[in-house]
């Protein structure tokens, strides 16, 4: 087995969406692609809701972009959907010109600029939720996120074209911000598909029992879970951050750059860089809650963290 995750889907493994299951059959002959991954759904989550029936009601349309396709959904989002990726509290924000051209911007920029990245997200990303908060609730918007019960399909809002995590916050929003953000949830999507696949952790690691590590950069937030992570948590972050480092690397030794854009990168690559380094000894005091295959990939881990 690889030492490395993965940057592929295996052909015929569960996560491939044109193998030979009847439900995946269905659903491709009656021309509805985009109900794939909530199939995906169904069998990760095993609580008996029928997800994709229930996604049919999302319409949507497609940015193409250097040959990758990918479904913009609209309309509702289901409520058992956002009830099962924690997005009861959002909706599927309408789509509007200004929306489109700061999303294929971004999609472009990754393209042209990082083409490994996008070759990531073209592999692992197939459908966007682009959303924001219900009228009347009051909580702070997510950024981007994804979740491993939901393969193929990531979330961001607004503020993915002003902010970078973990603290990073810019007035002006730029698709610089938006392409990194699509990027962090291609990645995570990708390392899930590893985990789910690949026994990474030990046979008696459990999230809910994990060592806790402190993750000082989010105590401003005020959230006991994003102050304390567990291993698994911790771990994907590490994943996230090598790959987020590179690309903001790559930015900075652009001269297309303006100046808020400019400083904004800067202060998050040399944030992440220090965090980086940070999570990556933390796990490393803590192997033993990992499979011979985890610790090798740790391994790969800590050598592309010194490469950096």
């Amino acid at each position: 087995m690889e030492n490395t995750i993965a940057t592929r889907v295996e052909a015929g493994s569960f996560f491939d969406l044109g193998r030979k299951d009847p439900a995946l059959i269905r659903l491709r002959e009656t021309d509805c692609e985009q109900a794939l991954p909530f199939a995906l759904m169904e069998r990760l989550v095993k609580s008996g809701v029928p997800y994709a029936e229930h996604s049919r009601s999302l319409t949507s349309e497609t940015v193409d972009v250097a040959g990758a396709r990918i479904h913009w959904f609209s309309a509702e989002l289901p409520e058992s959907i956002a009830r099962e990726i924690s997005l009861a509290d959002y909706e599927i924000v309408p789509h509007t010109d200004e929306r489109r051209t700061a999303l294929t911007a971004a999609l472009e920029r990754l393209a042209s600029v990082h083409p490994d990245g996008f070759a990531q997200l073209r592999e692992f990303v197939r459908a966007l939720l682009w959303v924001g908060l219900k009228p009347g609730v009051r909580a702070s918007s997510l950024t981007s996120s994804s979740d491993p019960a939901l393969p193929y399909v990531i979330t961001f809002s607004e503020k993915a074209r002003h902010h970078i995590p973990p603290n990073t916050v810019s007035e002006e929003p730029s698709p610089l911000f938006l392409a990194e953000n699509l990027l962090h949830e291609a990645v995570h999507q990708s390392v899930s598909f590893h985990v789910l696949q690949h026994q990474v952790f030990a046979d008696e690691y459990s999230s809910k029992t994990s060592p806790r590590i402190e993750i000082a950069w989010r105590a401003a937030q005020g959230v006991p879970r994003n102050q304390f992570w567990e291993v698994d948590r911790a771990f994907h972050a590490t994943c996230v951050y090598n790959q987020l480092l590179r690309f903001r690397r790559i930015e900075l030794d652009r001269d297309d750059l303006n100046a808020n854009e400019r400083a904004s990168i800067r202060a998050a690559y040399d944030e992440g860089m220090s965090a980086v380094r940070y999570l990556m000894g933390r796990l490393e005091l803590l192997r033993e809650h990992f499979t011979r295959h985890g610790q090798e990939l740790l391994a790969d881990l800590r050598h592309r963290t010194d490469e950096l």
